[in-house]
């Protein structure tokens, strides 16, 4: 189980290889695990938005957080189990049935058909920390939920929930970090895989990378950066916002979802076996979207992308 000191650096999401049927082909769990491991990343987790959880049926989110667990074991990678669900009696589901399969951790999400107060929001909390039998939580709490917890809100939480010992959010400016430091103090704090640089300087403690769906090995490489060569890390970051601005915010701008432009991203970097698809009834990006990144990535960030064994992504 992880401890919130223990919880740092590049973590990489489980994608699913959605096939022209519709079906997710679970054999890429395995296949990316080993990749994820190899590339030298901190750790993996399931069923985070990327995983698509709101498109799976109990079944397949069991599936997947079976293979997820069983993958992270064979490689010796500690895993983290979404038991994400928009609705709180689907969450406690979730959570009980990641329980069962005894991950480091477990991340959570606050119910998001309509916004909530803090009361509703600890009250939540506590009963996930009951159905998680003693198994740490992470807040998953994106720019993009329905009640995003200000700094204030989640020092009140930490206090009242100990089995939460870590939050993955959107991060903040120079105000937001200064705010957060009694939080940064006594959670794992994990940012946006693409503010990595800024965000670790500021007092994150790592990324649940979108980052790593381009390319794991470059991912690692700037985290290293990060911590031997500030200044350089500081200019792959810039870099890479001329890289989204050019590749990732078109497709944003269609009224794709965000979590596609991950998928997309891996789909580009060609390290995995996986395609731009979508659970139903979703629309990923498309070929041409692909091609986009491909090309963007090679003109603003060459250095990450390329791979360990001298190739390229």
């Amino acid at each position: 189980m992880l401890k919130a000191a223990e919880l740092r650096g590049v973590w990489a999401t489980v994608l699913l290889d959605i096939r022209e049927d519709g079906s997710p082909r679970l054999d890429c769990i395995e296949e990316q695990t080993s990749f994820l491991a190899k590339a030298g990343c901190d750790g993996i987790y399931c069923n985070g938005t990327a995983t698509e959880f709101h498109c799976q049926d109990d079944a397949t989110c069991g599936q997947v957080m079976q293979r997820t667990v069983r993958a992270a074991r064979a490689t010796g990678l500690p895993v983290q189990l979404g038991a994400a669900h928009p609705l709180p009696h689907g969450s406690l589901d979730r959570v009980a049935m990641a329980a069962a399969l005894r991950p480091d951790a477990i991340q959570v999400t606050l119910p998001d058909w309509t916004p909530i107060d803090l009361e509703t929001a600890l009250s939540f909390l506590t009963a996930c920390a009951e159905a998680a039998s003693g198994c740490p939580l992470v807040l998953y709490n994106p720019p993009h939920a329905k009640t995003v917890l200000s700094p204030s809100q989640l020092e009140v939480v930490a206090d009242a929930v100990p089995a939460l010992i870590g939050l993955k959010c959107g991060g903040g400016g120079t105000a937001w970090y200064a705010q957060m430091r009694p939080v940064l103090e006594r959670w794992s704090v994990f940012i946006p895989g693409h503010f990595y640089a800024s965000g670790v300087g500021q007092g994150a403690h790592g990324a649940y990378s979108n980052m790593v769906c381009l390319n794991p090995s470059g991912a690692v490489r700037w985290a290293a950066t990060c911590r031997s060569t500030p200044d350089a890390a500081a200019d792959i970051e810039q870099r890479i916002a001329r890289f989204m601005e050019e590749a990732i915010a078109p497709i944003l701008a269609s009224g794709t979802p965000g979590y596609a432009c991950d998928k997309a991203m891996a789909a580009a970097g060609g390290w995995a076996q996986i395609s731009s698809r979508l659970m139903w009834p979703y629309h990923g990006a498309t070929i041409e979207d692909v091609e986009r990144i491909r090309l963007a990535a090679d003109r603003w960030i060459p250095d990450f992308m390329e791979r360990d064994d001298g190739g390229s992504s």
